[in-house]
């Protein structure tokens, strides 16, 4: 029951608000703010900082100059659903059995027909109410919370944001992406031939030609003026750069007078336009925080929930895009900025995962980790304090669906596992392995599985084992296919 973890949580951090003031004075400790930056399909590569010649994000770069930026960071999964559930929860997405991007209103992808050897997994369809999200978690503080922009980690109203730990909801719910980038965002469509058409509109209301990656900044820069007496937490899920690649003119013409970065595969003069105008979300919110003496005492945090979509952009050096486990789909930009912590323009390339947000922001805002909540997550605090390593051994994924739509070499059901720089991709059609050495074959060119069998074996009995401990759920034959492929 969601009530009774709520009083268990609400009394331990009852306790450490306490903690936040100065013993036998009457002034307050003002516990850091915190903005959690989150892009929508922004590829590896597609920063300055992490080697775009083409794209420019100065304001992205600034943010990396400041804090940490991680080399090796991954997203929980390759689609975005799943990897957001992740991050509010500390839970890897096979233990919340939130695998899939969460489709439109109810129609989930589970009838597989004749076409795939194996059906669907079933999926979780909402963010269970009785996980306590890092929203709540924060609430409870004290702090001033609210999500602007794309939720979509639900299905149905009651799981939207404002029951999930956020004082206040903008332009979030179920829905993946907006219809338009610019207003009226209206977005209305349907399934197919004979299913009921779907109505939304992203924001209700605005002016024509109002641009959706400006007008979430909008919001966000008010909430900061409106709370800068009180610790606040920032949730910003961008839509962009997710499709529809609609940008802005005035830089799209800039990007279309200069050459592309035909090695990285940075060319689209559409797509830079939009990642610029993600850049300049940055620098409008650090501009608001030195405005109002707030940089010193917020905590950033800046990520993609998975790799750029491979139709728009490159995941340059690495291989694979959004929908498939190579390193291009679930490697991603990353950087934390802790004011006064972490060491400007320093570099990690420790492998961390979605997961561990949750109890890292915790223990930077002194409040206590809650292992039985975000049991799958690590703080990074050692990393960020430059005093140790994680201690930790592999990241897992676990994807029993298959993708479907318009992404380049799609992923068929698999687990992974990366342990050390070794990494592992079971394919759950045939049983198939993939085993690379990230080490020496970082664009893993080279199956090494059939070579090194001991080590594959190994990696999938840890694998196997994994998957039990979190009770994740698994596909099944499909029986219709081996009907059509029998013949009967």
């Amino acid at each position: 029951m969601k009530n009774l973890r709520f009083l268990l949580v609400s009394m331990i951090v009852t306790v450490s608000i306490l903690s936040m003031f100065c013993y036998g004075c009457k002034e307050e400790v003002h516990p850091p703010n915190v903005i959690f930056f989150l892009v929508d399909d922004m590829g590896w590569s597609d920063v300055g900082c992490y080697g775009s010649e083409y794209y420019e994000t100065p304001n992205i770069d600034r943010l990396a100059k400041e804090g940490m930026r991680f080399t090796n960071a991954y997203a929980s999964c390759t689609v975005c659903s799943p990897t957001r559930a992740s991050i509010l929860t500390g839970k890897y997405p096979g233990r919340l059995h939130i695998t899939h991007a969460i489709p439109i209103r109810g129609y989930k992808r589970i009838d597989n027909g004749t076409g795939t050897p194996l059906m669907d997994a079933d999926y979780v369809m909402n963010l269970p109410l009785e996980e306590v999200t890092i929203a709540e978690a924060l609430k409870l503080a004290g702090y001033a919370t609210i999500s602007i922009g794309k939720w979509h980690v639900c299905d149905e109203p009651e799981y939207f944001p404002e029951y999930q730990g956020f004082d206040k909801n903008v332009a979030g719910d179920g829905h993946g992406a907006t219809k338009n980038y610019f207003y009226p965002y209206y977005n209305r469509w349907r399934m197919a031939e004979g299913y009921p058409w779907i109505e939304w509109n992203t924001i209700t209301d605005g002016v024509p030609g109002e641009y959706l990656t400006d007008r979430l900044t909008v919001e966000a820069v008010r909430f900061i003026e409106e709370n800068k007496e009180r610790p606040f937490f920032l949730y910003l899920p961008h839509y962009a750069v997710h499709t529809p690649i609609q940008a802005k003119d005035s830089l799209i013409q800039k990007y279309m007078n200069q050459p592309g970065d035909t090695l990285k595969g940075h060319i689209r003069p559409e797509y830079a336009a939009m990642i610029e105008s993600v850049d300049q979300s940055m620098g409008a919110l650090l501009g608001k925080l030195e405005e109002l003496d707030l940089a010193d005492n917020t905590i950033i945090i800046f990520a993609s929930d998975n790799g750029g979509h491979g139709k728009w952009t490159s995941n340059y050096p690495w291989r694979g895009n959004k929908g498939n486990f190579y390193e291009g789909g679930i490697r991603v930009p990353t950087i934390i900025k802790w004011p006064g912590v972490t060491n400007g323009s320093s570099i990690c390339d420790v492998p961390i995962i979605s997961t561990d947000f949750y109890p890292t922001l915790l223990e930077m805002v002194n409040l206590p980790l809650m292992p039985d909540q975000h049991m799958d997550g690590l703080s990074l605090l050692p990393l960020l304090k430059n005093e140790g390593e994680l201690g930790r051994e592999a990241l897992y994924w676990h994807f029993p669906n298959y993708i479907g739509g318009g992404h380049p070499n799609p992923s068929p059901p698999c687990g992974v596992i990366r342990y050390h720089n070794w990494k592992l991709i079971e394919w759950f059609e045939d049983g198939q392995l993939e085993l690379y050495d990230l080490e020496n074959d970082p664009q893993e060119k080279k199956n090494l599985a059939g070579e090194n069998n001991e080590i594959a074996k190994d990696l999938q009995q840890m694998l196997a084992g994994w998957r039990e401990s979190v009770n994740a759920q698994m596909p099944e034959p499909n029986p219709e296919y081996a009907k059509e492929q029998s013949g009967n």
